[in-house]
């Protein structure tokens, strides 16, 4: 089990007051995570002793802060377990690291008429890129429904392999419901039809031991800021074999091997989708964020977060009028997104932040899902290592506050 307290100290933000008087407690980890110490003195290291652009010299500098770049994809691959480091893009964020793959991938490999399967329970991350190539392409589009527990309905999935979808992408964890996909499952039936998979893992990574390989996925689009790192860079796993028969995504600096008038030979892989310069200190805090994880180990995270989901679904299920979405909490990871009967989810959030409790409240750049069921936002809390049963007393305390101020 993990000694929490210690976690805590990790993280300078968890001390703060956000009002007079007010301590922080932060239940939005699901939208980004707080960062710890050593992510945060890694970066500033770096800005301090190191910095310098990366493959382009041969000066100390650059050859440090190149050295500090590549670690941190190797430290990436491992922690996903890929095969090799050069599986391993850096992206700006999951969004990207999709986008990356629906136009370069799909650009290249589907015809009119050709079909994408996705799931009802998709982030706008995982669904308009592939519009965006489906109406560029005349290509047809389904979705794997959900029960109303809000589990994949796997029969459905069954039957819809039948339509021989060349490409299926899923979330490994939903961001709304908290539902743990079967991705397993999911990507060996894709396979055995031959369809290509891309899971969008930008919320299981981070709580989750995954394992690229036992897994067979094709492509994993995951973020550093969800994960104890900082915002603006992420990663995009892909086959070897996928990206080296790919095109490249950007063009300009660093993605090139050689350049003529009217002509260029691409890099080779991963340097052939990273356009210009990257987000260096950026990765190098991605690369401390998985130094942390590990130390931590994910097994604890995983069981400890569970442990708070639990508690956190029964005092929930105490309060007239709350109504949790999602299954219950063997089937989903450390989200809790809910209704309050009469009262909108931005009330809610409103009036939780006057005590100093920070949750997300809106559609979760999942609208589809909403309407799927027939609500118009909700308000989520979300967990992390860092979260404690006391947070999720304040929770169900400020809740019931909400429910004096609207009575």
């Amino acid at each position: 089990m993990l000694d929490v307290e210690k976690i805590r100290a990790d993280f300078p933000a968890l001390s703060r007051e956000v009002h007079p008087g007010v301590r922080l407690v932060y239940l939005d980890s699901t939208a980004t995570s707080q960062k710890p110490d050593s992510v945060i003195e890694a970066m500033n290291t770096f800005y301090r002793r190191n910095n310098a652009n990366v493959h382009r010299g041969v000066h100390t500098l650059a050859e440090e802060a190149t050295s500090l770049f590549e670690q941190a994809r190797e430290k990436i691959a491992r922690f996903i377990n890929a095969a090799n480091p050069r599986e391993i893009v850096y992206t700006r964020n999951t969004t990207e690291a999709i986008n990356l793959v629906a136009h370069t991938w799909a650009r290249k490999n589907l015809q009119a008429g050709d079909l994408i399967l996705l799931t009802e329970m998709e982030h706008h991350s995982n669904l308009v890129p592939w519009y965006m190539v489906a109406n560029e392409r005349n290509l047809r589009l389904e979705f794997i429904p959900i029960t109303p527990d809000g589990l994949l309905d796997l029969e459905s999935f069954e039957k819809l392999l039948e339509l021989k979808p060349k490409l299926v992408a899923f979330a490994h964890m939903s961001n709304v419901l908290g539902t743990i996909n079967p991705a397993s499952e999911i990507i060996e039936k894709a396979h055995q039809i031959g369809a290509i998979t891309v899971m969008d893992a930008a919320q299981s990574v981070s709580h989750l031991r995954v394992d690229v390989q036992s897994l067979g996925v094709d492509f994993m689009a995951f973020s550093a800021h969800k994960m104890c790192g900082p915002t603006g860079v992420g990663a995009l796993y892909g086959k070897l074999a996928l990206l080296e028969s790919i095109p490249p995504f950007l063009g300009g600096g660093e993605m090139i091997k050689e350049v003529k008038f009217g002509s260029f030979t691409p890099n080779d892989v991963p340097h052939k989708f990273e356009a210009g310069t990257p987000a260096i200190a950026e990765a190098i805090g991605f690369g401390a964020a998985v130094d942390y994880l590990n130390g931590v180990g994910m097994e604890a995270v995983a069981a400890h977060e569970h442990t708070i989901i639990e508690y956190a679904l029964d005092r929930l299920e105490e309060i007239p009028g709350v109504k949790v979405l999602g299954p219950k909490a063997d089937k989903k990871g450390a989200i809790a997104a809910f209704t309050f009967d009469g009262i909108h989810p931005h009330d809610v959030a409103a009036i939780l932040d006057r005590d100093g409790i920070a949750v997300r409240a809106g559609h979760h750049c999942a609208q589809p899902l909403h309407n799927k069921m027939g609500i118009p936002a909700s308000t989520r809390a979300s967990f992390y290592l860092y979260s404690t049963r006391e947070e999720v007393d304040a929770l169900v305390n400020g809740i019931y506050k909400v429910k004096q101020v609207f009575s």
